[in-house]
Formats: C-alpha cells, sequence, structure tokens
C-alpha cells in the first residue's frame, strides 16, 4: 500500500511574485490557460529556501456590478481572486495553504476590505476549497457563455472590453458552453 504524502505547512511559504512568473505557471497549470495581463498580487507557494513555483494566487479589482454586489458603501476596496493553480505534485491542503497565506499578506497590506471568488460549474468546481478556507457562500451567478481559442485559452467576452458574439467569432473564438459559478465573499 502506498502511503500518500501529507502537506506539512511547516516546509512551505508564500512570496509575492512578479506577474511573468505566475503567468507562465497559471498558463501551464489552470483550466483556462490564461490570465490577466496585471495583477495587483501574485502570491507563489513554495518549498522553504526553495525557487521552484509550486502554486499562484492571482489577485485583480473585479468590474464594478461584481465589486458593489459585495461591497456598496467601498467598492473600490473589493478584490477578486482571479486565478489560483497548484503544480499536481503539491499534497492535499497546498491549496488552501496558499490562499490561506495570501488572504494574510492581503491584509498587511491594507488597501483592500473585501474579497470575492468564484468557483466554475464548468469545471465541476463547487467551491470547497473557499468553504474550507472561511470564505461565504452568496449564491450562484450566471451563467456565463465560455469561449475559447483554437488551442483551448479561455477568454471573456468582457476582457478588456466588452464584445459581443460576432466579435468574439472573429477573433476566433468558440462558444463551447454556458455555466453558472459559485460566488464567494469574504470581508477583511
Amino acid at each position: 500500500m502506498i502511503k500518500s504524502i501529507k502537506f506539512k505547512a511547516s516546509d512551505y511559504e508564500v512570496r509575492s511574485i512578479k506577474h511573468s512568473i505566475g503567468k507562465s505557471f497559471i498558463i501551464e497549470h489552470h483550466y483556462a490557460k490564461g490570465c490577466s495581463n496585471t495583477q495587483v498580487y501574485g502570491h507563489g507557494l513554495f518549498k522553504k529556501g526553495e525557487e521552484e513555483l509550486l502554486g499562484v494566487a492571482m489577485w485583480l479589482p473585479p468590474t464594478r456590478v461584481a465589486c458593489e454586489s459585495v461591497n456598496r458603501e467601498d467598492w473600490k476596496k473589493v478584490l477578486s481572486l482571479t486565478r489560483l493553480a497548484i503544480h499536481p505534485t503539491v499534497p492535499t491542503n497546498g491549496a488552501s495553504f496558499l490562499i490561506a497565506a495570501s488572504i494574510k499578506l492581503i491584509k498587511k497590506d491594507g488597501r483592500f476590505k473585501t474579497l470575492v471568488t468564484y468557483a466554475d460549474e464548468g469545471q465541476n468546481h463547487k467551491g470547497m476549497i473557499y468553504k474550507a478556507t472561511n470564505w461565504v457562500y452568496v449564491g450562484r451567478t450566471g451563467p456565463y457563455v465560455k469561449w475559447v481559442n483554437g488551442e483551448g485559452k479561455q477568454t471573456s467576452a468582457k476582457a478588456t472590453k466588452n464584445r459581443t458574439v460576432a466579435e468574439m467569432i472573429s477573433l476566433g473564438m468558440k462558444r463551447v458552453g454556458s455555466y453558472h459559478k459559485h460566488k464567494f465573499v469574504m470581508h477583511l
């Protein structure tokens, strides 16, 4: 019988990373195969004293509508966890460790009051990782159309500007379904 390796928090650390480093990891390890061109925070999971990136948490402000839906009075102080990816060799609980440490760094900085994130039903995600890290479930959103390019990279119709169906098709995007997302909030 093979024993599974257990995650030992004392063996890991979370550090700020450059966007380019996080983006390369996201392209390789996240189902969307891409991410935004900027970030407010990018945090990486590492074995203590080592340089190999094992996970990424990437944060950006969401749309104003999304911000106001979770903090109407202080909507400019809302931040969204836009990408979370963990290397397949990281033991269970590595993702929750990364999220918790990332949130701790954001709290320490003090610029944001509310966090929001989503679990994509199109990937059969239910948000268990967010429940495990004390986010509050606030319901389902959508459904939203999922668009991918020829390489399977996911692109939002709202990326950089709102695009019509015709514009998405002219960009070479293919509609691959419509999916709901589970929405989670955390007030800092």
